[in-house]
C-alpha cells in the first residue's frame, strides 16, 4: 500500500465515522441505566430519617476479639482505637451531620473502642448499653442477649434516628450481615421484623 492511499481523505473520513460508533456503542454497554441512579451508599444514607435504625461497627482496632486480661472499665487492658480508627470514627460523624440525618440516640456497648467511636462520631449524644456489649469471649449470651437487642430496636419508633455503636458478632447475630470496622447497616422496623435497608461503607 501507498503513504498516498494512507492519507486518502474518504478513508480517513470513513475509519473516523466507523471508529466514532464503535466508541458510541461501548459508552452505551459500560453505562447501564442502574450505574445512572443513585448508588445504594446514597439510599440507604437517605433511608436514614424518622424511626431508622442504623447499627455501627466500631472503627478500626487493631486485633481480634479481647487481650488476655480484659476488664471492661479498663482501656489500658482492651483493644483500642488505632489513629486511623479515630480518624475513621471522626468522619462518620461528619458524614452523617453532611447528610442531615437527625440522631436523636445514640448507644454503645461499652467496651473501649465503641464507645470511642461513638463519642468521637457523636459527641454528647453517647449512653452505654450493656445489651450491645460483646459475647465474643461468651458466646452462650449470644442468644438471650440478642433476643433482648432484638426488642429494644423493635419498639424503636423515634422520633429520629437511633444509632448503635456495637461489634461485628453482635450485629451478624442481628442482620446476618458480617460488617467491616466502620461500617454501618441501616435497618427498618416492618411488620414485626428487623428489615435491612442498605449498608454504610466506612
Amino acid at each position: 500500500m501507498s503513504k498516498h492511499s494512507l492519507t486518502t481523505p474518504g478513508i480517513c473520513s470513513t475509519a473516523v465515522r466507523c471508529l466514532s460508533a464503535w466508541l458510541l456503542v461501548f459508552l452505551c454497554l459500560a453505562t447501564p441505566a442502574e450505574a445512572q441512579i443513585n448508588p445504594p451508599q446514597d439510599l440507604a444514607l437517605s433511608a436514614l430519617t424518622d424511626g431508622a435504625i442504623v447499627l455501627f461497627r466500631h472503627a478500626q482496632a487493631p486485633g481480634v476479639g479481647d487481650p488476655a486480661g480484659f476488664q471492661l472499665g479498663d482501656c489500658t487492658t482492651q483493644r483500642n482505637l488505632s489513629a486511623a480508627g479515630r480518624a475513621q470514627a471522626e468522619a462518620l460523624g461528619e458524614r452523617m451531620r453532611a447528610n442531615r440525618v437527625p440522631v436523636s440516640r445514640v448507644l454503645s456497648s461499652r467496651w473501649c473502642r465503641t464507645l470511642e467511636t461513638a463519642k468521637l462520631a457523636f459527641p454528647g449524644l453517647v449512653h452505654g448499653a450493656p445489651l450491645f456489649d460483646s459475647f465474643f469471649a461468651q458466646r452462650e449470651r449470644a442468644d438471650p442477649q440478642t433476643d433482648k437487642a432484638r426488642e429494644l430496636l423493635l419498639n424503636w419508633r423515634g422520633p429520629g434516628v437511633l444509632v448503635v455503636v456495637t461489634h461485628q458478632v453482635n450485629i451478624s447475630q442481628l442482620t446476618d450481615v458480617f460488617p467491616s470496622s466502620g461500617e454501618g447497616v441501616v435497618l427498618r422496623v416492618e411488620g414485626g421484623q428487623l428489615e435491612v435497608v442498605g449498608r454504610i461503607e466506612p
